[in-house]
């Protein structure tokens, strides 16, 4: 039993987005005018496995659900999570509900597995609800999608009305890196000089949003809120809720609203899913990362496919893992958190 929380797909000639743009809207794309900026760092290689070409959802469920027993997939799609960076606001909607429709008509109906994420637009906050509420009525859309790319820490509250709808339909929030970058420098010090040096820092996203989003209180303002922080790596998060502890004993009095120490939110309100796994040469201190997040409740699996640092379940985790936490990591942690059927439950459905 396995779920895959980070599949990526993308509109192509075979499986076009434009016919799912609003009809007043498909002008003004065709004029170019959903054009957003770039962070600039290209991988020379470039960023899919070059071994395979999944460009529908047979070939997804030819190449990856079926030969690797992905009982269920998240889909991550391509351009939709980052439309929020779009210029043009009413374009940026416009794409947003259409990445979501795209979805349904094509994966979501295609194949029980897929599962979807409703993207918005995080700089039309009003517009955003609107769309989690329509999008996400669909059973199968379990999340709601942005990019780390942000012009406010995601604890500004002006994003409240949106972990607001989340909440109301019962659905995490969910944030993909790969644009910071694009609106200013993806490190807070300066700007990288290529690719690797961009990549390695991704990490610094997650830091600053998670710190945000405890600091601002929104775990008090919205206590049925999940985020899911995807393919941004785990080993961070132990020393970042040892300095928030720390600097919470001293400085609380400018934070009045936190009831609980900044871990016990986050412990209980976010899960990171694993891939990029890190590999440390001595697997024992990658087990001892684990316990110091509790990846018995936090951490869920994921492929990034069919993405160049793609890990599969076989391969992506040490031989010493205990079971049971492989398996909470594999299925249960993602079951809980978007409210599938449980182990068990599933089983038997796929035997039948």
């Amino acid at each position: 039993m396995i779920i895959d929380c980070d599949i990526h797909v993308y509109a192509n000639p075979e499986l076009p987005m434009a016919p799912f743009i609003p009809s007043r809207m498909r002008q003004a794309v065709a004029q170019n005018q959903g054009s957003a900026p770039g962070h600039g760092y290209a991988n020379p290689f470039g960023v899919d496995r070059r071994d395979l070409e999944a460009k529908t959802p047979a070939d997804v469920v030819r190449l990856h659900l079926d030969p690797l027993g992905i009982t269920y997939g998240v889909l991550q799609p391509q351009p939709g999570y980052s439309v929020s960076l779009i210029h043009a606001m009413d374009v940026a909607n416009a794409m947003a509900q259409a990445a979501n429709d795209w979805q349904i008509a094509n994966y979501l109906e295609a194949d029980p597995r897929f599962l979807g994420s409703v993207c918005v637009n995080m700089a039309d906050p009003k517009a955003a609800v609107a769309e989690i509420k329509r999008a996400g009525a669909h059973p199968r859309m379990v999340q709601v999608l942005t990019c780390g790319e942000s012009v406010h820490l995601f604890g500004h509250r002006a994003y409240d009305p949106i972990y607001e709808a989340c909440c109301e339909m019962g659905l995490p929030f969910a944030v993909h890196p790969g644009t910071e970058g694009s609106l200013t420098s993806s490190t807070p010090v300066g700007r990288p000089s290529g690719y690797f040096e961009w990549h390695n820092s991704l990490p610094i996203t997650y830091q600053a949003h998670l710190g945000s989003l405890v600091a601002e209180g929104t775990f008090e303002k919205f206590p049925g809120l999940r985020v899911v922080l995807v393919e941004g790596g785990v080993s961070w998060l132990a020393p970042l809720l040892w300095r928030m502890d720390k600097n919470f004993k001293a400085l609380r009095s400018t934070v009045p609203w936190l009831k609980e120490a900044p871990s016990e939110y986050v412990l209980r309100h976010c899960r990171l899913t694993t891939q990029p796994v890190e590999e440390p040469n001595d697997p024992r201190h990658l087990l001892a990362s684990y316990e110091m997040i509790h990846a018995e409740r936090t951490l869920c699996f994921s492929t990034d496919f069919p993405h160049w640092d793609f890990d599969t379940p076989g391969r992506a985790f040490p031989s010493i893992l205990p079971e049971k936490l492989k398996n909470r990591i594999l299925y249960d942690n993602s079951a809980e958190l978007y409210g599938l059927p449980a182990r068990v439950e599933t089983a038997e459905e796929v035997r039948s």
